[in-house]
C-alpha cells in the first residue's frame, strides 16, 4: 500500500525522494502513528513534502489513496444513499456510555466497514452497529465513537479518524490568489542573509571547534543574528480600476512589511510620473519627487511595482497624457528611469493573466518591463522572486 502511495505522489507532481520515503518507513517502524490515520497523515506530510505550497496536492493524493469508501472499495462497492445519512436527532452521550466503547485499530476498522457495506440493506439511526447517524457505531455521523470513520455531512464529537481530507491548505494552490500567510511563504524566497549587530546568537560549529581545540573545556562562541539583507522598493498603484484589488494589495503590503526589514514604499496612480506619495489622504499636497527617490535609494534595492496596468495608452506614451495632471514627460520615460536605476525590477499584476493580451496598456507596460510582469498568484510571485535574486 505504501509503495503505491509513493508512486502516486510522484505521479501527482511531488518530487518525493527514496530517502524521504525510507525516513517515513523508519518512523513507522519506531512506532509513530501506529493506530491513527490522522497521525500517519501528519507524519507522512512532514517526511515527504518539502514545500508548503504543495500541501494541497499532497492532500488530494492522500485522499485518493486512503479514501475510506470510494477508493478502498472502488466503484463495485456498496453505496449508502444520502437520505440514510441525514441526521434525525442530536444525541447526548453520557460519560458511562462513552467509557464502554473501545476503539478499533485501522485494519480492523476498515475490514468491519467493508462488511457493513456488503450487508447493510436499510437506513439506521441511533444504533451501535450499522452505518447511520446519532449512534455509537464507528461509521456514520452525528454520533460518538473513539475511533470511527465519518460518513456523510456534519460532525459528532470531533473524534473521527478520517477528517484529514478537509484540506485546510487548499488556498496554497499555485493558481489561486494570495492571502497574507501565503504571500509570506512566497516572499521568503527573496532572501539574502547577513550577520549584523551584536554577537548574541550561539555559534554552534564555532563552539564545538573551539572546545575541541581547548582540550574539551567548554568555550562558547557567539555571532550576530542573521537578518535578511535584501532591500526592497515597493510601488503600489491606487485608485480607479485598482479599487477592485485593494484587499490583495493590502495583504501584499502587510506580508512585505513582515518579511523585509529594509522596505520603502510609495504610491502612484496608473503609471509612475514625476511625483509619488506616502499618504493617500495627502497625495495632492505631500508628494515626493521621483528624482529624489532615485537619488536617495541605492541601485542595490529590488524594485517591485504593483498595479493592473489598465489605463489609456496615452498615459504611458504621451506628455500630458495623465488623467490627473499635465505631466511634462510620458509615463514610459519615468518608468525607464526607474528601471535604469534599479535593474532588478518586476511588475506584479493582480488582473488574471488571460486578460493581459486584450488590454493595450498592459502590453505596453510589459514591453517596457522587458517581459518581467507576473500575475499576483503564488506561482507568479515565486517567478518574480527568482527574477529579483
Amino acid at each position: 500500500m505504501l509503495i503505491e502511495f509513493f508512486y502516486l505522489l510522484r505521479r501527482g507532481g511531488l518530487k518525493v525522494s527514496l530517502t524521504e520515503f525510507l525516513t517515513l518507513l523508519e518512523a513507522l517502524k519506531q512506532g509513530l502513528a501506529r493506530y491513527s490515520i490522522n497521525e500517519f497523515y501528519y507524519l507522512s506530510r512532514s517526511a515527504l513534502v518539502k514545500d508548503e505550497a504543495l500541501y494541497d496536492r499532497f492532500d488530494q493524493v492522500f485522499a485518493a489513496h486512503f479514501k475510506g469508501i470510494e477508493q478502498v472499495f472502488g466503484p463495485q462497492g456498496a453505496e449508502i444513499p444520502d437520505e440514510w445519512l441525514r441526521q434525525q436527532f442530536d444525541r447526548v452521550f453520557s460519560d458511562e456510555e462513552m467509557a464502554l466503547m473501545e476503539a478499533m485499530d485501522w485494519d480492523e476498522l476498515m475490514e468491519t466497514l467493508r462488511k457493513r457495506l456488503e450487508e447493510q440493506k436499510e437506513e439506521h439511526h441511533g444504533g451501535n452497529k450499522w452505518i447511520g447517524t446519532g449512534g455509537t457505531s464507528p461509521f456514520g455521523s452525528g454520533g460518538y465513537n473513539p475511533a470511527g470513520i465519518r460518513i456523510g455531512p456534519g460532525g459528532g464529537q470531533r473524534s473521527g479518524v478520517k477528517v484529514w481530507d478537509k484540506r485546510e491548505y487548499r488556498n496554497l494552490d499555485d493558481s489561486l490568489e494570495l492571502g497574507t500567510r501565503n504571500l509570506k511563504v512566497a516572499l521568503r524566497r527573496l532572501r539574502k542573509f547577513a550577520r549584523q549587530g551584536a554577537a548574541e546568537e550561539l555559534d554552534l560549529p564555532g563552539t564545538i571547534d573551539s572546545t575541541a581545540r581547548n582540550a574539551g573545556f567548554l568555550d562558547l562562541k557567539m555571532v550576530p543574528e542573521r537578518h535578511n539583507a535584501i532591500k526592497v522598493l515597493l510601488f503600489l498603484d491606487v485608485g480607479g480600476s485598482m479599487d477592485d484589488h485593494v484587499r490583495a494589495c493590502e495583504e501584499l503590503f502587510s506580508a512585505a512589511k513582515t518579511e523585509f526589514k529594509h522596505l520603502e514604499y510609495f504610491y502612484f496612480h496608473n503609471c509612475v510620473y514625476e511625483g509619488v506619495w506616502k499618504d493617500n489622504r495627502r497625495r495632492h499636497t505631500e508628494k515626493t519627487p521621483l528624482m529624489d527617490v532615485l537619488h536617495k535609494y541605492a541601485h542595490d534595492y529590488k524594485l517591485i511595482l504593483v498595479g493592473d496596468a489598465t489605463m489609456s495608452p496615452f498615459e504611458i506614451t504621451y506628455a500630458g497624457g495623465s488623467v490627473e495632471h499635465l505631466n511634462e514627460a510620458p509615463g514610459a520615460t519615468w518608468l525607464k528611469r526607474l528601471l535604469d536605476t534599479y535593474p532588478k525590477a518586476i511588475w506584479l499584476n493582480p488582473e488574471p493573466q488571460k486578460r493581459w493580451d486584450y488590454t493595450p496598456s498592459v502590453r505596453l507596460i510589459n514591453e517596457l518591463m522587458e517581459e518581467r510582469m507576473f500575475p499576483l498568484t503564488i506561482s507568479g510571485l515565486e517567478q518574480g522572486m527568482r527574477e529579483l535574486l
